[in-house]
């Protein structure tokens, strides 16, 4: 791959990155489907991990598969895009960058939520945020090593034509 398809395809990455960050903050301070225009009378907070993550397993009958699901593989696929476009976008990327920045991005997302009482600060949410672009960044290797592989037969192919 040239140095010009590899610049084209991180300003792509870019640009989906932007769009991305639009969505979540939309998604996480203003979609009404999960009740972000109520804005509650106190600050509503988790500080024992694993505390909601277990009683939405324990519940799961009452509150519902879409809510348990919603809440715990919701939190991991909401920061799968982040890691995987964090990383198609840098030049500098990284496993402990990607769980790094997936954890920064978690926090700020959980104490705007906390201040604005739109949503509730859960570490439960940090934890699974973090797992999510972290399996974003393993999917971006995946994606990396099948794309050198294309590459690679490729130039195989080229070399033995002009050969």
């Amino acid at each position: 791959m040239s140095q010009n398809q590899i610049k084209k395809y991180r300003t792509f990455g870019k640009v989906m990155f932007v769009f991305y960050i639009a969505f979540l903050v939309y998604f996480l301070c203003f979609a009404e489907w999960y009740g972000r225009t109520e804005v509650p009378q106190g600050y509503r907070y988790n500080l024992v991990l694993f505390k909601e993550i277990n009683r939405f397993i324990v519940y799961r009958e009452e509150l519902g598969a879409f809510a348990v699901f919603a809440n715990l593989f919701g939190n991991i696929l909401i920061f799968v895009p982040y890691g995987f476009f964090i990383s198609m976008a840098s030049t500098f990327r990284g496993f402990f960058k990607t769980l790094f920045y997936s954890a920064g991005l978690s926090l700020g997302v959980e104490t705007f939520q906390l201040f604005t009482r739109v949503g509730s600060f859960d570490v439960d949410d940090l934890l699974l945020n973090t797992v999510g672009g972290i399996l974003g960044y393993v999917l971006f290797l995946i994606c990396n090593i099948i794309r050198r592989k294309h590459d690679g037969r490729k130039k195989k192919q080229s070399k033995r034509a002009g050969a």
